[in-house]
């Protein structure tokens, strides 16, 4: 009966679509400490542009930057105590985070074509 190879004993490819990915993987994110003014010119800057302020800095040392994504988005990093508040601001369920998530969306949406920012 032949021995079956265990997991570790092979070397594991990475599938085609995952392969381009891999360098962005090994990156190393870096922070750097400059005043709140050369912060906010930055990000200005980028928001006019409409670019991240991490594009930004690539664009202002001459680095390549990659092309826009496809679907474009805004994020937040949302916990359950954030949506045990939302809940109930929207008078849901806590568990309901799809139907929360379109309500925050709805939020944006007319904070954005308010242009007031007051979104009460």
């Amino acid at each position: 009966m032949a021995k079956r190879k265990k997991m570790t004993d092979r070397k594991r490819e990475l599938p085609k679509k995952w392969q381009a990915s891999n360098k962005a993987m090994k990156a190393i994110q870096v922070a750097f400490y400059v005043d709140e003014q050369v912060q906010n010119k930055i990000r200005q800057d980028a928001c006019l542009q409409g670019i991240s302020p991490s594009d930004m800095i690539r664009h202002i040392t001459q680095l390549p930057v990659s092309a826009p994504p496809k679907r474009p988005r805004l994020t937040a990093s949302l916990n359950s105590d954030d949506y045990e508040l939302l809940a109930e601001r929207y008078n849901l369920d806590a568990k309901d985070t799809l139907e929360i998530k379109r309500k925050v969306m709805e939020e944006l949406i007319n904070y954005a074509t308010n242009c007031d920012g007051d979104s009460e």
